[in-house]
């Protein structure tokens, strides 16, 4: 498995009324990230790290 790395400026930089809206889109992406990565793994593989298909929703969204 391929590990992501991602060097994005911190949300906190931006100031006024986009950085809520930033955050919102930055978390969505990484959820999707996650899911898409989760969900491209075997069941064998899930079961290694200690994980079941069913739980990859969860999962993202305790990003």
């Amino acid at each position: 498995m391929a590990v992501t790395t991602t060097n994005r400026p911190h949300v906190s930089g931006f100031r006024g009324f986009f950085a809520p809206f930033i955050s919102a889109f930055i978390a969505w992406n990484d959820q999707r990230a996650t899911r898409a990565a989760l969900s491209q793994l075997s069941d064998r593989e899930l079961d290694d790290i200690g994980l079941s298909r069913g739980e990859i929703d969860r999962v993202a969204r305790s990003l």
